[in-house]
Formats: C-alpha cells, structure tokens, sequence
C-alpha cells in the first residue's frame, strides 16, 4: 500500500511538470520581453536631442565617368574635367602644370569660383580618383580624397620624385567650399578615421579665408610639403 501510495504521488508530480514548465517559461519570456522594452525606452530617453545619422558614400573622378570640359592645349598641358558627386554636386578636376585642384559645386561654373579651386600646391601634384563624401541624414557635409604630393628631396634610381600621400577634407555648402585639414597617411596608420572625424566634426563650422587649414594627427613629409 505505502509503495502505491509512493506511486500515485509521483505519477501526479510527473502530471504537473510539463504544466509548471510551461509556465515558469512564459513567466521569464514575460520578464524578458518586459527588460528589453524597459531598455528601448531608456535608450530613447536618454538618446541626444537631434541625434543624426552619419556615413559615407563613394564617387569617381575617373576619366571614363567624368566629361572633358577643356583639354591639352599643347602650350601647359591643363586639362579640366566634371564628375558627377552625390545629392547634385559635381566635382571639378582641374590640372594645369603638373598640379590639381579639386571643387564642388553645383555646375561647372560656380564650382571654379570656389576658394577649393584655387587650392594647389607648390610641389607637383594629383589626386586618387575615389572621393568619399562625408554625409549627415543623407545629405552630403565634406569630402575627402587622397593627394599624392611630389617629394623633389626624394627621388627614385631614375631622379623621378616619389609622391607622399595625404588625406585632404573639404568643406560643403551651406558656405564655401575649401581645404579645412589635412592628414598625412604615412604618420597615421588610422589616417581615413581622423579624416572623417575631422569632416564630421570640424567641417561644418569652418569658416574658408579665416580659419587655418588643421593638421590632424602626426605631421608628416607629405603635409610639410603642402608649405612648401
């Protein structure tokens, strides 16, 4: 009799597990959907007012996307041509004795009346053909390209200058479009993540012919060559 009763009670502890097991699984589903609510919340409160999203999108100043607005005239080998950018800008390329420039603007015109098409060096130089456009909620803030400046101090086994490489960020409208600061590749093994927090945080609220174009991290022979 005592082993039945022994039985009996096992059989009901074993009738009620599944039941219990259920219901302490949709108490902690409960609990833990209840935590995650709590965190969304706290999250949106105490996210900053205005909060806005950034990112980066890629254009290219390669001949074959750009159109020739002036070419080769045979007397100082310039040549100037227009690539399409993003949001209706166009960046203007501008070549003339072995030196570039590079502007933004709306059209052909308003970008060469730009301070950043004025913008060339003393050394030789050119541009890589990506530019990458800094943006806030999708609407474009900086860009920021790689120059390769040409060290005469430096020269290859056939005398030819080897180029230093830097990033140089440039400042969009509302406002004028110009150089507000320059990171040397070879003295920042994170050189493209200082040019876009310099974009991010310094671009909008430069102010071009009054503020001083900012070296951003190391200096380096390929910014020092941009006073020269």
């Amino acid at each position: 009799m005592e082993h039945d009763r022994k039985l009996t009670a096992t059989s009901a502890l074993g009738a009620l597990a599944p039941k219990t097991f259920w219901l302490q699984t949709t108490f902690w589903l409960q609990k833990t959907w209840a935590i995650a609510a709590l965190n969304a919340v706290t999250l949106a409160l105490t996210a900053p007012a205005g909060a806005q999203a950034i990112g980066s999108v890629y254009t290219s100043t390669a001949p074959k996307d750009c159109r020739a607005v002036g070419g080769k005239n045979g007397v100082d080998d310039s040549a100037t041509w227009v690539c399409p950018g993003k949001d209706g800008w166009v960046v203007l390329v501008n070549e003339d004795d072995l030196r570039e420039t590079v502007s933004v603007g709306r059209n052909h015109a308003a970008a060469a009346k730009e301070p950043a098409a004025q913008a060339w060096f003393g050394p030789f130089s050119s541009t890589a053909t990506t530019v990458e456009w800094r943006t806030r909620d999708g609407k474009p803030l900086a860009i920021i390209q790689r120059w390769h400046i040409a060290d005469n101090s430096d020269q290859d086994k056939d005398g030819r200058p080897r180029d230093k490489a830097m990033l140089a960020v440039t400042r969009l409208p509302p406002g004028a479009v110009c150089h507000v600061a320059y990171v040397d590749v070879a003295a920042n093994p994170r050189a493209n993540d200082l040019a876009r927090q310099a974009a991010d945080e310094i671009a909008r609220d430069f102010r071009c012919g009054k503020g001083e174009v900012k070296i951003i991290g190391a200096s380096g022979r390929a910014v020092e060559l941009t006073r020269s």
